[in-house]
């Protein structure tokens, strides 16, 4: 394999992606290349600068915002959240998790907002999806694929949210996606502004990510890629258009996977976090605040329990970390995470190295798909 293009056109000529945008750097070295149409029946080329719903890569923007929010000293990591979220001043907890919900008990204490980076405040999915409260999950609160003009306005989320009991006691287990939102809930009330707003002033402008938001603007949805899944009797099934559910501004926006972006504006962000917090002359986090998020926070049995999202990976804040070298296209301290419209963020700040993937097909699982593998062991041989 020769370059980029060689990787990712064969999976286009497939049919099992209409198109991707990558990237890999390391240090001033910039790989981009583009493949494929923005949709599987048109015939605009994907470019550089092509849209894309980037899902659960949002979670490490949104995690670096609580970090900043941390170093206004407006909240600290040890802060019960119920000072800004009443809606989980009391919560309860399901006697046994495969248990009916509304058999509880009290937390043993407050959710704090270390809990809500860490993934371990109680709420979210494990590795099994049928217990019974992970179905509130789903049916009240609208976790799963990105479903932005479906989900309620936050202080209606936030209440339903307070009904459902946790999984598991404060600290005790990493529960995939849900914290995140949650994350963004707790910017936007103890910032005083919306998390739209918030980012784009503290994230966003700073960095130049132009096209980075909760909507793409009418001038540039001839710039926004369709979204797909494969259909159950094989071929592509569309999920969302163009003009589809990101063509406005949605009532909750999602910290766990409700962000647009291009591959140049996400490049800026991995280059901030290589940076240790600086960017363009600018300190956007302190160098403390990035090794935190970058640094695993799990137990080892914590890890273990995980593995169908994490894959013996650690957990930051939002974002994965490899605590060791297991296969040819990963290293320790690599810290990212992948979305499930087919996309996939990585910093290995030991080489310098972003890699960028994406691509417009959702994943049918947690498992990272082949083109994420692929691309990750060219991403390390360069």
């Amino acid at each position: 394999m020769t370059g980029l293009n060689d990787l990712l056109q064969p999976h286009v000529n497939s049919g099992q992606a209409p198109g991707a945008v990558a990237l890999v750097a390391r240090g001033d070295h910039v790989e981009v290349r583009a493949a494929g149409t923005t949709s599987a029946q048109g015939s605009v080329p994907m470019a550089r600068d092509s849209i894309f719903r980037i899902a659960s890569i949002t979670k490490p923007i949104v995690a670096a915002a609580v970090m900043m929010l941390i170093e206004d000293g407006r909240i600290a990591l040890d802060d019960p959240v119920a000072k800004w979220l009443p809606e989980l001043a009391s919560p309860s907890v399901v006697r046994t998790p495969a248990g009916p919900v509304d058999d509880v008990v009290p937390a043993a204490r407050p959710i704090t907002v270390v809990d809500l980076l860490t993934f371990r405040a109680g709420y979210g999915f494990p590795s099994d999806f049928s217990l019974p409260v992970v179905g509130l999950l789903f049916s009240e609160l609208k976790q799963g694929p990105p479903q932005p003009q479906l989900v309620a306005p936050p202080d209606e989320w936030m209440a339903a949210l307070g009904r459902i009991p946790l999984l598991h006691q404060p600290g005790d287990a990493w529960l995939y996606n849900t914290s995140s939102d949650i994350q963004g809930v707790l910017i936007a009330r103890a910032s005083g502004q919306a998390l739209p707003e918030f980012l784009a002033e503290r994230i966003f402008e700073p960095l130049d990510m132009v096209d980075t938001g909760y909507d793409v603007p009418a001038g540039k949805l001839g710039r926004f890629t369709s979204y797909y899944r494969m259909a159950p009797a094989g071929g592509l099934e569309l999920v969302d258009a163009p003009d589809g559910q990101w063509s406005s501004l949605p009532a909750f926006a999602s910290g766990a996977g409700g962000l647009v972006s291009t591959v140049d504006d996400y490049h800026a962000f991995a280059r901030m976090l290589l940076a240790e917090g600086n960017a363009r002359g600018r300190r956007l986090l302190s160098a403390a605040s990035v090794r935190q998020m970058m640094t695993d926070h799990l137990t080892a049995a914590q890890r273990a329990a995980s593995r169908l999202f994490l894959e013996g990976q650690g957990w930051g804040f939002g974002g994965s970390v490899d605590v060791e070298a297991v296969d040819s296209w990963n290293a320790p301290g690599r810290f990212g995470w992948v979305g499930g419209t087919g996309t996939a963020a990585h910093v290995i700040p030991s080489t310098g190295t972003v890699s960028i993937l994406l691509s417009q097909l959702e994943m049918t699982g947690p498992t990272p798909t082949p083109l994420m593998r692929e691309f990750w062991a060219y991403a390390a041989s360069i």
